[in-house]
C-alpha cells in the first residue's frame, strides 16, 4: 500500500512541477528578447545566419587546433551579440 501511495505522490509532484514550469515558460515567452526586438526593428536575421555560415566555412578551412576554432567562434560571438545589443537600440535617422 505504501508503494501505490508513494507512486501517487510522484506523479502529483511531477504534475505540480510540470504545470509551474509550463506557466514559468509562458511567462518568459512573452517577454521580448534581443532576437525579437531586433526582428521587431525590422532588422533582418541574415547577418547572424551569414556570420555563422562563414564560421562553419572558416572552422573547416583552418588548421586543426582548438585555439584557432575558439578565435573564430569567439569573433563570431561577439558580432552577433553586439548586432542584437544594437538591435534594441532605435535606429537614428538622418
Amino acid at each position: 500500500m505504501s508503494d501505490s501511495l508513494n507512486a501517487r505522490m510522484r506523479d502529483e509532484i511531477d504534475d505540480q512541477v510540470a504545470e509551474a514550469l509550463d506557466a514559468y515558460l509562458a511567462d518568459r515567452l512573452t517577454e521580448p528578447g534581443p532576437l525579437r526586438t531586433a526582428l521587431a526593428a525590422r532588422r533582418s536575421a541574415w547577418l547572424v545566419l551569414g556570420t555563422i555560415g562563414l564560421g562553419v566555412l572558416a572552422t573547416a578551412l583552418a588548421p586543426n587546433t582548438v585555439p584557432v576554432a575558439c578565435w573564430i567562434w569567439g569573433a563570431i560571438a561577439f558580432v552577433d551579440v553586439a548586432w542584437l545589443l544594437t538591435a534594441q537600440q532605435p535606429l537614428k535617422r538622418s
